[in-house]
């Protein structure tokens, strides 16, 4: 679906590029995973991707097509491409939950039943029906970013961009996202996530990017580059826990915890039996 052909990108001209030759192809997983620390290009890559920013050089393909950056292209390419904003107060227009759902659907002048039952839809799936006529400043931080999601699931898009999802989530929304991930993967859905949370993306991603400065570091299944130790820390980054269990405690690798959990349970039980 999304690729970056040799794109380079910076904030002024003749300025320092944010961005260095990056070419990555982003059909390689259905749920990608894109790491670095704070600061890395991670925002701006997606950014780019979708064509809010021009890259400096280099081109952004859609479905084997350079993106076009007239208006109306631009539009029909992110009603099939969206993203979802660290920040939900970037991406909430309405004070109500309900209306704000639905606004990006209305400008699409989609017939008023089908936008309803989309709404009630997203906002089942993300499990804020409840919330349907609350005004929006009396939302807690993660109710907000709920609404946010459930704003681009609405509108039914091929691929979603994911900026920092789980900031500023405890670990009971965490693996409330979790879940919400798993399933939109299911329905088929194309996911692209941006993060410095490596136990997160390590759960939840199939393939990954690592970037430091701007500049591509590694990339590949999972499960095969958070084991290159080196390359993770020299992008300011920490392997995830499981892998450093791994690397560090001769134990075999494990891409959830239950795995492991059930691995010592079973260790356990041989050394209690008698010889």
């Amino acid at each position: 679906m999304l690729k970056l052909e040799n794109v380079s990108y910076s904030y002024q001209k003749g300025g320092a590029y944010a961005l260095k030759n990056l070419n990555m192809d982003f059909n390689k997983g259905s749920c990608i995973g894109l790491l670095g620390e704070n600061g890395a290009g991670k925002s701006t890559i997606f950014l780019n991707m979708l064509g809010i920013y021009k890259p400096t050089k280099g081109k952004v393909y859609y479905k084997g097509k350079p993106l076009s950056y007239k208006k109306k292209d631009l539009n029909d390419f992110r009603s099939k491409v969206s993203m979802v904003f660290q920040d939900p107060d970037q991406q909430i227009f309405y004070s109500n939950v309900q209306e704000d759902i639905a606004f990006a659907l209305k400008n699409l002048r989609l017939p008023e039943n089908v936008i309803e039952e989309k709404v009630q839809k997203a906002m089942k799936d993300v499990g804020i029906s409840h919330l349907a006529d609350r005004p929006v400043h009396y939302l807690s931080y993660g109710q907000k970013k709920r609404v946010a999601i459930a704003g681009i699931i609405a509108m039914d898009c091929e691929t979603i961009l994911f900026d920092e999802p789980t900031a500023g989530l405890d670990p009971s929304m965490t693996e409330a996202i979790k879940d919400l991930l798993a399933q939109l993967i299911a329905q088929g859905k194309n996911l692209i996530i941006s993060s410095h949370d490596m136990d997160f993306i390590y759960d939840v991603c199939d393939y990954v990017y690592v970037i430091s400065h701007g500049a591509l570091v590694t990339e590949g299944k999972t499960e095969e580059v958070f084991l290159e130790e080196k390359a993770i820390q020299d992008a300011g980054l920490i392997p995830p826990s499981l892998v450093r269990v791994h690397l560090h405690g001769g134990i075999p690798l494990f891409r959830k915890e239950e795995e492991l959990y059930a691995y010592l349970r079973k260790q356990n039980k041989k050394k209690e039996m008698p010889d």
